[in-house]
């Protein structure tokens, strides 16, 4: 399924996917990228080498993605810091909380400016994280906070 913030809209604006792997077939998560076009996985992870992440761990990820024709990147200035995804994931922080800190970590990391150096925005960027839905990932976050930066993006969620 795919949700496209404002459906329709700008239709010749620059495309941020994200999608997570969780809950994923390696088929169905190929199949995602492809119907959307993805030309590059942002990989927004901070940990991504883990057994946990099955065809996701970075090192087979970047390989299965080259079999496709997909480029990988790993950008881990766009992922929480282990404190707070800790604090979250341990219900010490509420998710309100959790966004507004993660918020303010953007900002403070000048994460628009991977906008045009890191992600190219000629090209359809797709952010990766765990989480199957979008609505409480930190990727939708990193997505919303460059759209305030780039109002021409238009995002759309892969699940």
């Amino acid at each position: 399924m795919v949700y496209s913030q404002e459906a329709g809209q700008k239709a010749l604006g620059k495309k941020l996917c994200t999608i997570g792997f969780s809950r994923k077939s390696l088929r169905r998560f190929i199949e995602l990228l492809k119907e959307a076009g993805v030309q590059r996985v942002v990989d927004v992870r901070l940990h991504n080498t883990s057994q946990l992440a099955g065809f996701a761990k970075k090192e087979d990820l970047e390989y299965i993605l080259s079999l496709v024709e997909i480029d990988y990147i790993h950008l881990p200035g766009l992922a929480p810091p282990e404190e707070l995804l800790r604090a979250y994931q341990g219900k010490k922080v509420s998710w309100n909380e959790y966004q507004r800190e993660f918020l303010k970590i953007l900002e403070e990391r000048r994460a628009e400016e991977c906008w045009g150096r890191e992600i190219n925005p000629k090209e359809i960027n797709c952010l990766l994280c765990t989480e199957d839905r979008p609505e409480h990932c930190h990727r939708r976050l990193v997505a919303e906070y460059l759209v305030r930066y780039d109002p021409a993006i238009v995002v759309e969620h892969l699940f």
